[in-house]
């Protein structure tokens, strides 16, 4: 269903993938814009993932193939039972797929949940940073569907491990390790866009941190 969403009802172009190991279990990390994101991202991708995918989702026939297809449920006010089931599904040497930033927005990667953190320490698990644009532009609410035929391009960074740093406390392990990942998205993203030359949504709203600011200014010189 990605592929036919990739290349049968959009545009997709896709890079990188020579950055995707082969074998053993890999974290993708992408950017969030909209609700296509998860199924571009593993349309993509040259290995299966299991996406980690919002509980309320799962209803009805979309719920139906979200399960069939083996997707993980996850509340995003805390699911230890959700990262438990991606850790095993790595634990198998398999792929899991998550949107760290947690809800749609920019696609900046300015703020990031630890559960991508969690799963890259408590694994042997690499990260891979995906970057998805096209999914939403300027002016598109965050709930639209994006019109057929559009152009997408989802883009594959180099594969990162994840470790836990000596003489750290475990939080601090973990909080190091959010922020080693939210970096090398968001450096990616940025690298992305000046690649693809497709700009991330302007919500003309004021930037979260120093990491978005920075990333408008760059984009409005490429301009």
């Amino acid at each position: 269903m990605g592929r036919l969403l990739d290349h049968g009802f959009y545009r997709t172009t896709i890079t990188g993938r020579q950055h995707i190991p082969a074998t053993g279990p890999v974290v993708f990390a992408a950017n969030h814009l909209s609700y296509l994101d998860g199924p571009v991202m593993v349309g993509a991708s040259s290995r299966y993932m299991h996406v980690m995918v919002r509980h309320d989702m799962f209803k009805g026939f979309l719920g139906w193939v979200l399960r069939s297809s083996g997707q993980i449920p996850v509340d995003r006010s805390g699911d230890r039972a959700a990262l438990q089931a991606a850790k095993g599904v790595l634990q198998r040497g398999g792929c899991v797929g998550i949107l760290p930033e947690g809800t749609r927005g920019s696609g900046d990667a300015a703020s990031m949940n630890s559960g991508v953190a969690w799963l890259a320490l408590n694994s042997a698990a690499l990260v891979v940073p995906v970057a998805v644009l096209g999914t939403r532009i300027t002016g598109e609410h965050r709930d639209k569907i994006p019109p057929l035929r559009r152009r997408f391009h989802v883009a594959f960074g180099e594969a990162v491990k994840i470790e836990r740093q000596a003489g750290m406390s475990g939080r601090a392990s973990m909080d190091a390790a959010v922020e080693q990942i939210r970096t090398t998205l968001a450096q990616h993203i940025r690298q992305a866009v000046k690649i693809s030359g497709q700009q991330l949504p302007d919500d003309q709203t004021p930037p979260r941190t120093e990491e978005s600011a920075r990333m408008r200014a760059e984009q409005s010189e490429d301009d």
